[in-house]
Order: structure tokens, then sequence, then C-alpha cells
């Protein structure tokens, strides 16, 4: 999966900086700060959006949840509001929301 920034500048910038963390001009710690400053952050969801989604798409809580790899119960409680999506289960949310349930089948 390609990165994606928040401009091609900072593109740029950012691909000049992993390459002096792989020659070791740079550290670890470094490198993660020009991370959080180039490359666009994930935004959480609200319950709605996630039910739209899954509506969208024509599929059930159940099918939702086997293609996300969690918990129908879960699902349900983020359509409810009553648990918030974070990590991967919310990346994979955003990529169906952009893409389609094909991006993650």
């Amino acid at each position: 999966m390609s990165k994606k920034y928040k401009s091609d500048a900072m593109a740029a910038i950012h691909e000049t900086m992993a390459a002096l963390h792989d020659a070791g001009a740079i550290d670890k710690q470094t490198m993660r700060r020009f991370d959080e400053a180039c490359l666009t952050p994930v935004r959480p969801l609200q319950p709605e959006e996630i039910k739209a989604i899954r509506e969208r798409e024509h599929v059930s809580q159940t099918v939702f949840a086997t293609y996300l790899n969690v918990t129908t119960s879960l699902v349900s409680k983020w359509e409810r509001g009553e648990k918030k999506p974070s990590g991967a289960s919310l990346k994979l949310l955003t990529l169906v929301a952009k893409n389609g349930l094909a991006a993650v089948a």
C-alpha cells in the first residue's frame, strides 16, 4: 500500500528524510516526527459513517465483520457509538470507505 502525503512537497521531504534514515544520518525518533508531519492521518469515523459505509456496500453486519476480521457485536457497537474503531480496524474502514469492500477482500 502506498503512503498518502499531505502534499507533493511533503512527499518529497518525507522521501528525502527516509533516505537519510536508511543511510543512518537521522535516528528513528526523528523519522517518526517526519512521519507524523508529512503523512495524512486517518481520521476517526462517526457511527453514522460506519453504518453508511456498510449499507453502501450492501452487506449485513455479519458479512462486514467477516471482511474486517472483527466480531458482528463489535460492528454493531461501532454503529451505535458504544465503541470507536482504532488502529488496524480504523485503517481498514477508511480503505473500505475510499475504495469499497473489494479493497480488503
